[in-house]
This record gives structure tokens, sequence and C-alpha cells, in this order.
């Protein structure tokens, strides 16, 4: 006979203390990936003492699924304030990573000495160009050879790193607004402006990208040198690209960027 009087349960030992939350993984994302893309994303190699926030992902990873990217994008913001995270990877949904991605973004996380961090990637055009910018309306930068690092003002975030204290220092500063039932701030913004009228003799318009208007207001309004990163606030390219980490650019139909392989002038010789 078996005695019923003791009642066998499971135990959650949860840990109370502090948890090290260094690292966000996001990804806007509209809801349907390439499967290459996600043998890249969850096949990554993963650095030694890694600290991870959810077990099942190895990493704590956000996904806001069917917003504007600007909403998408500032809640991802409210999330790294909120949840006090180290560093932000933002990943996009059409950015094939290499293997060892994590390990090199390790490292700059490791020496902490540059806030901003990307990989290189390219447009998805046929000639292709490399999304990497120094200065606004001039096009790409292109004077490099894959294997440079390269100092810059602007480039996607495809797969790029970026210092929490930023997002913290233009959160402070950023106009509070509502995305479906939830308060957030417009760190994050599409620049889409328009003036004139028949009597002023014409009309303009300006439109353009998340990213770009991040790193222009990162430098035009102070948050450098307001979130610590004083030597970053005068520097003209305070941005870096690595690019030895090749990121791809697929298509929802398999195409991958830059068609044919990396154009020979971007080839060390």
């Amino acid at each position: 006979m078996v005695s019923m009087s003791k009642k066998y349960t499971s135990k959650l030992d949860k840990n109370k203390g502090v948890w090290h939350n260094r690292i966000l993984i996001a990804t806007p994302c509209t809801g349907l990936v390439r499967v290459e893309w996600m043998m890249a994303r969850y096949g990554q190699i993963i650095p030694t003492n890694w600290s991870q926030v959810e077990m099942m992902q190895w990493i704590n990873s956000y996904v806001p699924l069917q917003y504007l990217l600007p909403d998408a994008e500032n809640l991802i913001a409210k999330e790294v304030v909120e949840k006090k995270f180290e560093w932000l990877l933002q990943i996009e949904e059409d950015n094939v990573l290499p293997f060892d991605f994590f390990v090199k973004i390790n490292q700059y996380m490791q020496k902490g000495n540059v806030p901003i961090v990307s990989g290189l990637y390219w447009t998805k055009s046929n000639p292709t160009e490399p999304i990497i910018y120094r200065g606004r309306g001039n096009g790409a930068f292109r004077d490099f050879k894959i294997g440079d690092k390269v100092w810059c003002d602007g480039f996607g975030f495809g797969a790029t790193l970026i210092h929490g204290s930023l997002i913290k220092a233009l959160w402070d500063e950023s106009e509070e607004y509502e995305v479906n039932g939830q308060r957030t701030r417009k760190v994050f913004n599409l620049p889409d402006r328009r003036w004139g009228s028949p009597d002023e003799g014409g009309y303009g318009a300006v439109r353009g990208t998340t990213d770009l208007q991040f790193y222009t207001r990162l430098q035009e309004d102070g948050i450098y040198e307001k979130a610590g990163w004083k030597k970053y606030q005068n520097k003209k390219y305070p941005l870096l690209c690595d690019t030895t980490m090749e990121v791809k650019h697929i298509t929802q139909t398999g195409m991958v960027y830059p068609l044919g392989g990396i154009p020979t002038e971007f080839i060390r010789k």
C-alpha cells in the first residue's frame, strides 16, 4: 500500500537578487522571416560567461509585432530604459548575421569604449552600395576595404549595438505618447516635414529613416556628452562600422545582397 499522506510538488527557486541586464536583443518584426534569418539568429556561437535573462532564448529578446517602425522602436526603447539594459542590439528581420557575430559584438561590449558599433551590409539593389555614410545627401561612403574598421556618422539599424546610456539620455528629453495603450516616448522618429505655399513660391519636403535621424539627433542635441561619452560629442564621425562583420541583406523571396558577392572595389588585393 502506498501512503498518500505526503504531497509531492515541484518547487520553483526564483533568484530574488539583482539581475545583470547586460544586453537586450530587439527585432522590429512584421511577423515573417526567412529560414536563413532564423538559422543565423539562433545558430550564433555564444560567448563564454555570456549574461542572459531568458533561459529559453539565451538572451532577452523583445520583438514588437506589426507596429509602425518608429512605434516598434520606441517600445524597444521603453524596454531598455525600464529594465536598465546596459546594451541594445538591434537586428532587423531581413539581415542575416555571420555565425560569429555575437562573439565579435561581445568583444566591443567587454572593452566598452565605443558606444555604437555596426556590422557591414549592403542596399538591396543592383548595383549595390554599402550602407555606410559620411554626411547627408552625398551618397554612400566607399573609400574602404573589407576588413577595415570605418568611422562614419550614419549606417542602418540592421545589426547595430547601442549603449543603453544613449537611449536613456534621449528618453529623458523625448515627448511622451501612447502606442496601442502603452505609454512610451519618441526616442526614434521618422523625419517627415513639409512646408511652403504658393504664396511663398514653392514647397519643400524632408523624408528619411529612423536610423539616420537617431544618429543626427545624438550629435545635434549633445546626447553623447549627456550620456557620459564626451569625447564622442565632438567627433566628426562617432559611429564605428566593423567590416569584418559581414551581414547579408535578404528579401522575402530569398535573394541575398550583394548579388554575386562583394563588389571587387571593396576587396583588398
